[in-house]
């Protein structure tokens, strides 16, 4: 009874998701944003903060809705931000990610980090950035010119200008994660004289932070087999405070983003990037590895339960029969799950925020 109580307790905590179409003016501009706070959020309780940034030509809204990270804020509890960038000599949306322009992103940035802390409450550790295309060149643009507020940074369709990793000074290990197709025509995967090569740039973070030089290279299964690609994903492990540099490399895609709800040009379906991309984040704080996520002492043992967030299998250490574990929904209906030597087939479970119950003791996870 005590236990479901606290299962109900907790799933009444938040006050209701919100979108919020906000400004903030930054030298001498009015710069808008569009922030997604989910129901889970809670006052007083410091959560991570993700920047979603678009690509050219685009804007916060389209890439709220193309590389969608919201369903996934809902469950692991983490504050959405969609800045919008300003026009270019084209009457273009762009971000200046070291272009030479006059419009200072870098500074922007910043400032409207400062602006949602004030109004949220923000784990200053746990502050990432993603985007699409000049979104992605823009994420590369903070991890060397702004880490000091960046644990770690994804990016989808991106890469680094040329000359950037000669002034690149990112101030701590940084991880990286880098989705692209091969057969991006946009920005193209062996790059060209504006724009660095994929394996180029991931070769330069790897070397930064000190990973292992050869990667554990794993092919993706190909589930879909229409999407017209496949995939790949290599990991350089070994890194300076436990980071990690991760590549999924998507065999014949384009300029487009995997598991988007809607294909534009060849887009792989094979995985599905916001997932991935928090998922990666979630490991990480501005000091590196944060290790496993969800610890509770258990008769003087340790329960540990990795990876959290998890798609899969929840690997369970410091008990020796899992049988005895009750995995528990929100509402605290006991869920059925299977059980393969230390670990937890949490497949069949529906995407949310569940806890494993044992001996009164309760572990926090999330199904993505």
């Amino acid at each position: 009874m005590k236990l479901l109580f606290l299962f109900i307790m907790l799933s009444t905590i938040g006050f209701g998701q919100q979108t919020i179409n906000g400004s903030i003016t930054h030298d001498g501009l009015t710069r808008t944003y569009i922030l997604y706070v989910p129901a889970s959020y809670s006052p007083g309780t410091p959560v991570p903060l993700v920047f979603n940034f678009h690509g050219y030509t685009s804007n916060s809204t389209e890439q709220m809705l193309y590389g969608d990270f919201r369903p996934i804020a809902d469950t692991a509890n983490f504050i959405l931000v969609h800045p919008m960038g300003t026009l270019d000599g084209s009457n273009q949306p762009y971000w200046n990610a070291g272009f030479g322009g006059s419009v200072d992103d870098l500074g922007f940035t910043s400032a409207l980090i400062d602006s949602i802390s004030a109004d949220y409450s923000i784990n200053p550790n746990r502050i990432y950035s993603t985007g699409m295309s000049n979104g992605g060149i823009m994420s590369y643009y903070l991890a060397c010119e702004l880490s000091n507020r960046f644990a770690a940074i994804a990016s989808v369709t991106g890469t680094m200008i040329t000359g950037s990793q000669l002034t690149c000074s990112a101030q701590h290990p940084t991880p990286v994660m880098e989705i692209h197709g091969t057969a991006d025509a946009t920005v193209p995967y062996t790059g060209n004289t504006t724009m660095i090569a994929i394996p180029n740039v991931l070769n330069y973070w790897v070397n930064y932070n000190n990973c292992s030089t050869t990667p554990t290279v794993t092919p993706v299964t190909n589930t879909s087999t229409t999407d017209g690609c496949t995939a790949e994903h290599s990991v350089w492990t070994g890194g300076d405070n436990g980071v990690e540099v991760e590549h999924y490399k998507i065999i014949g895609g384009g300029h487009t983003w995997p598991g988007a709800p809607v294909a534009i040009g060849v887009t792989n379906y094979d995985i599905n990037a916001s997932k991935l991309i928090w998922i990666f984040f979630s490991k990480y704080d501005l000091n590196g590895a944060i290790g496993p996520v969800g610890v509770n002492e258990i008769q003087g043992q340790k329960l540990t339960v990795y990876p959290n967030p998890s798609s899969d299998f929840l690997t369970i250490e410091g008990v020796e029969d899992l049988s005895s574990i009750e995995v528990v929904s929100m509402t605290g209906r006991k869920v059925v799950c299977g059980f393969e030597n230390s670990k937890i087939d949490i497949r069949s479970l529906e995407n949310g925020v569940y806890f494993l119950s044992i001996d009164g003791k309760v572990v926090r996870f999330v199904k993505m």
